[in-house]
């Protein structure tokens, strides 16, 4: 589906030239997702990315591992994460979530909807969906209790297949009717992160512009932008 195909018909692009942020809103903020390996000396990371700069949430995602050694692979990850404050966020799995008490879940428009994971999960766990280019999944998430939506890819990404590529004005128009912060997702560096920040994202979720190189300066790097 592409903007176009929404059901909601396509966007008005001079939406975004007039959209200023409500200051009522908190600044945009850093999500971090991680890669799908996250074995050897990985939590060392992971501590001097968070200790290099605010990152708001950080998302455990592997893939093909089953739960009990994604159980293990987590725990050490959560616990650096619980002593800085930062929400651990569980991809995919709402019963690895719930197995490890972690802060929140993240569902793909396949692994199951909000308001299972919410009669699972309780009312305090962060619950996020993935709603493509879609304004229209994005209400419907809305809807059924997820606390939070995100659009993507933005940008070119090497971390996962993607075939949606939403423009910027989706989150300056949700943004201007829905109080539920949004996410960016896709390919999301220092340098290009600029326009989605101006165009109303509460957060910018990013994986590869940080770990493929060194993460203390790129967080650093988007702390920059972000200020």
């Amino acid at each position: 589906m592409t903007l176009d195909d929404d059901p909601l018909g396509p966007l008005d692009p001079n939406f975004a030239a007039a959209f200023t942020r409500d200051v009522r809103r908190p600044p945009c903020q850093l999500y971090l997702i991680s890669p799908l390996d996250v074995t050897g000396g990985f939590a060392d990371r992971l501590a001097r990315a968070l200790d290099a700069g605010p990152v708001a949430a950080f998302q455990f995602r592997v893939k093909d591992v089953d739960q009990h050694s994604a159980a293990k692979l987590a725990e050490p990850l959560q616990r650096i994460c619980a002593d800085r404050e930062v929400a651990f966020i569980v991809n995919d799995s709402i019963s690895l979530a719930k197995r490890l008490g972690a802060d929140g879940v993240h569902l793909g428009q396949e692994d199951g909807d909000a308001r299972e994971a919410r009669d699972v999960l309780g009312p305090s766990v962060q619950i996020g969906v993935t709603c493509h280019d879609s304004r229209h999944l994005a209400m419907e998430a809305g809807e059924a209790g997820a606390d939070y939506v995100a659009f993507g890819a933005f940008y070119q990404t090497t971390t996962k297949e993607t075939k949606h590529r939403p423009e910027p004005v989706v989150l300056s128009w949700w943004s201007a009717l829905f109080e539920l912060p949004c996410v960016a997702i896709g390919g999301i560096t220092p340098a290009n992160a600029a326009p989605l920040v101006k165009a109303g994202a509460d957060f910018l979720a990013v994986s590869g512009a940080v770990w493929n190189g060194d993460e203390a300066a790129a967080i650093k790097a988007f702390d920059e932008v972000l200020r």
